[in-house]
């Protein structure tokens, strides 16, 4: 009986200690997996920020820009300048196609053709379901609030935008910037049939983490050639 008793208690112990510490594992696995989604792009931007080493992203993108002479996008005739598409180097996802410059917003920032992490580390990125410069429809281009968009914040109507690629320059002016929830899909036209500039932001400018707004820009085309994909 004394034997019994011993085993008994024996394996109580062991279930007392056990039980307490998988429902500790299950507990901090569950919260995990909940909390982590938003506290990423916290600790991502806080590293960032707090770190005291030279940030290098360089060895993660192609670049094949290379800078051409600035151009109104005009031959003499005064018609805008046409770039046969069969004459251009095409980016591909994450390439480094260009760069984008508002100086009265002291922006001036790599122009990626997507909008990925590995992009919006380096600089701004045009949305892969909009379109490049040139094509006569809808540019979308995202950037951090923290980094190379913030001065967006300082954006007046009037000022010039600048994209300079490695097929023509162009140049936009700004006509409008507004705040919208994070949601609003009527923001931004894709299906615009002329070319304009969008640029967005998360809102509250310098709020680290994920914000439920968002800050637009809004730029009418003034100058620059035109892509033709039929030659």
């Amino acid at each position: 009986m004394r034997k019994h008793r011993t085993s008994h208690r024996s394996k109580g112990g062991k279930n007392f200690i056990i039980l307490p510490i998988i429902f500790c594992v299950l507990i901090i696995g569950i919260s995990t997996a909940i909390v982590y989604p938003s506290a990423y792009s916290f600790i991502s931007m806080a590293r960032f920020l707090i770190s005291d080493g030279e940030k290098d992203f360089s060895t993660g993108y192609n670049n094949i820009f290379v800078p051409v002479e600035d151009s109104e996008g005009e031959n003499s005739s005064g018609e805008r300048k046409i770039v046969p598409m069969s004459q251009m180097e095409f980016p591909s996802y994450g390439e480094q196609f260009g760069e984008l410059i508002i100086e009265d917003c002291q922006i001036e920032a790599k122009l990626f053709f997507n909008d990925g992490d590995n992009e919006l580390n380096n600089g701004v990125g045009v949305f892969a379901g909009s379109f490049i410069p040139g094509y006569g429809k809808t540019i979308l281009v995202a950037g951090h609030n923290n980094t190379y968009f913030n001065g967006l914040k300082y954006a007046k109507k009037g000022q010039k935008v600048k994209i300079r690629t490695s097929y023509g320059n162009y140049v936009y002016e700004i006509n409008e910037t507004k705040i919208v929830d994070k949601s609003d899909v009527d923001a931004c036209n894709l299906g615009a049939d002329y070319e304009n500039l969008v640029m967005y932001t998360c809102y509250p400018f310098d709020e680290l983490g994920l914000t439920p707004q968002r800050y637009f820009v809004y730029a009418k085309f003034v100058s620059g050639p035109a892509l033709d994909d039929k030659n």
